[in-house]
């Protein structure tokens, strides 16, 4: 029951109202008075909660379940070991506290403490639960996707974010996940269409209204028509990876456009610009007053916009579409690349802000330097350099991701090499696109442009794919890589 002393009143308005330091004073005060206050000691404890002051938190929820052990208090714990992270705990009360009261927020929150500590089966099977209580519970088909996706099974994850968006049709965030569903299972027609929810499109036309306020206003996004005599202009989006991958369908755009002005970013505007295909590159945003364009579109919303469905996604080039500079090809060759040896550049991580499960342990490459007639070489660059260091004063690698200042170096020490073995990141792509031979590493839950059949790359013909057997396994991956590497040695 409420207690209902003034002071707890203005406590609990202030609470409710987000001035939550007023409030903590006086719970604090209310607690001085009456330390025996269950209700009081456990907003206390949802308030540390809402600063994430787990500890503090924890503290003072167990104070008001020892003088009172309400369910609902119980229920604030089993949250509060669920946010952060302390997933046994969180299963524990979550089973009992279910036994009690089978609520929809319960069940789902089990499923979740599940899904936190790894137990995918008991995860699904509460997930299914909770919407038996629950039958319009979005967020459980939403996570049904998911652990559909973490099963490698796309096409389930497609039924479950349609079940999502069933139950509520404007969520931007299950469109975007189910256009990587269907993109995996090659279903590109209905993907890419989906795929126009993503956040980095928006920000992407948003970042050029700001650079071209009158002409992204006056020029229309292009649709698909006719460009004969007109000027298109496309810019970056997302990460390195992605504008690699998707630079195989300049040459289209330059055959079908009077003129195609590129803004990518600027580490590989001299890539690009040395294979332009004819359109203009910009390495530095050019004044409103000297821009001239009529229609324009983010870089990743081109293939759809082609009307590229299945297959017609994987155009290829007979020998690539990015070629590298030949004076930087010489440059690499002559001051690292000297050698008979087999050459292999190596490179471990990316882009961590999205998927860090992508990220190689080191150690494991250094089963492989002991290899005879290889010389290794590190592609390194920015986070994930300082790891070069655990290679040093034990193996001879050659450090060359220090010496890149952009993509055109990259590919001219690419150029040099017999092959590049490399986590999930843009310097696949760049081999890729340059046809030279290269072995991606993937973790077990993998982004969606590998698809289902690991088999083959579709994307490119030079890249083969090792994935994880098990969440977190690298050491599986290295042994095929070891076992593919001695006997391309032999040969």
């Amino acid at each position: 029951m409420i207690h209902q002393s003034e002071k707890f009143k203005e406590a609990f308005e202030k609470h409710q109202n987000g001035s939550l330091t007023q409030a903590r004073d006086l719970y604090l005060e209310i607690l001085q008075e009456d330390s025996q206050n269950a209700e009081v000691w456990d907003l206390l404890g949802v308030l540390y909660y809402q600063v994430k002051d787990y500890l503090e938190a924890e503290l003072c929820i167990k104070k008001a379940i020892s003088i009172n052990p309400r369910l609902y208090y119980l229920e604030n714990l089993a949250r509060l070991y669920l946010e952060k992270g302390d997933f046994k705990l969180a299963i524990a009360l979550y089973e009992d506290l279910i036994k009690h009261n089978k609520t929809y927020e319960n069940s789902f929150n089990l499923a979740m403490s599940y899904r936190g500590n790894h137990d995918w089966e008991k995860a699904k099977q509460a997930y299914h639960k909770s919407l038996e209580i629950n039958p319009q519970g979005y967020e459980s088909y939403f996570n049904l996707a998911y652990l559909a996706l973490n099963e490698n099974n796309p096409q389930l994850a497609v039924e479950c974010y349609q079940k999502a968006l069933e139950i509520k049709p404007d969520d931007w965030e299950s469109v975007y996940f189910l256009a990587l569903a269907y993109m995996q299972t090659k279903n590109y027609e209905k993907g890419l269409e989906c795929f126009e929810a993503r956040l980095c499109r928006q920000s992407a036309i948003v970042s050029q209204e700001k650079i071209y306020p009158n002409l992204m206003k006056e020029k229309p996004l292009w649709q698909g028509e006719d460009l004969t005599d007109k000027v298109l202009f496309t810019y970056y989006e997302a990460g390195f990876g992605d504008l690699l991958m998707f630079y195989r369908y300049i040459p289209i755009l330059t055959s079908m456009a009077k003129k195609v002005i590129i803004k990518p970013q600027k580490e590989l505007a001299p890539l690009f610009r040395e294979n332009s295909y004819g359109a203009e590159i910009l390495e530095i945003f050019d004044f409103e007053k000297e821009m001239d364009f009529d229609y324009h579109i983010p870089f990743l919303s081109i293939p759809l916009v082609l009307g590229y469905k299945g297959e017609e996604m994987f155009i290829h080039h007979d020998d690539g579409y990015l070629k590298a500079n030949p004076a930087k090809t010489n440059y690499y060759k002559e001051k690292f690349c000297e050698n008979n040896k087999f050459k292999i550049g190596i490179k471990w991580q990316g882009n961590t802000h999205y998927d860090k499960e992508r990220v190689l342990n080191v150690e494991d490459f250094f089963k492989l330097f002991d290899l005879p007639n290889t010389q290794f070489y590190s592609f390194q660059t920015l986070d994930g350099s300082e790891e070069f260091k655990k290679f040093e004063g034990k193996y001879d690698i050659i450090d060359l991701g220090s010496t890149f200042s952009n993509f055109s170096d990259t590919a001219g020490a690419i150029e040099n090499m017999d092959l590049i073995i490399s986590n999930d990141t843009s310097l696949v792509h760049l081999a890729g696109a340059m046809k030279k031979n290269c072995w991606v590493l993937l973790p077990y839950i993998y982004n969606w442009r590998w698809h289902t059949d690991l088999s083959c790359c579709d994307w490119y013909d030079s890249v083969k794919i090792f994935r994880q057997k098990d969440h977190g396994d690298w050491d599986s991956v290295f042994i095929e890589v070891e076992k593919e590497l001695k006997n391309i040695l032999l040969n």
